[in-house]
Parts: C-alpha cells; sequence; structure tokens
C-alpha cells in the first residue's frame, strides 16, 4: 500500500486578522500570503463540515468580514 502524502505547510497566518476587512481586500491579502482556496460565504449558508487543508473562508456582512475560519 502507498504512503500517504504529507500535505504542503498551511499559511501560518491568523484568521482573526481578516476580521473587519473588506471583502476584496480580505480574499487579496490571503491568497498573497498563501491560502491556496478562500471561500466568501453570507451569514448563514449551509455549508458541510468536511475540513478543507489550505482553505480559509469568511463569513461576510455588508460588505466587510465578519468571522473567518481555517479549512
Amino acid at each position: 500500500m502507498a504512503p500517504n502524502p504529507t500535505p504542503p505547510a498551511e499559511p501560518q497566518d491568523s484568521p482573526d486578522g481578516y476580521v473587519g476587512l473588506e471583502v476584496a481586500q480580505a480574499e487579496r491579502l490571503a491568497r498573497e500570503r498563501g491560502w491556496s482556496t478562500v471561500r466568501s460565504l453570507a451569514p448563514g449558508t449551509i455549508i458541510t463540515m468536511e475540513y478543507r487543508f489550505g482553505r480559509l473562508n469568511f463569513e461576510v456582512r455588508q460588505g466587510r468580514v465578519a468571522r473567518a475560519w481555517k479549512g
């Protein structure tokens, strides 16, 4: 059986630093910092609970990031 591959290092970046930023600025900054996937969601959006390595999620209210989390 083949060994499980080691995923690349996840960005050493705190999601809390994006809260309050305008969504376009936050998305651009997250990609510059190495997040492979950046997802912006409206409050209450139904999402799956699987953890995706390298993904950063934003909950967006009135054009600004209200909450941010990994996965």
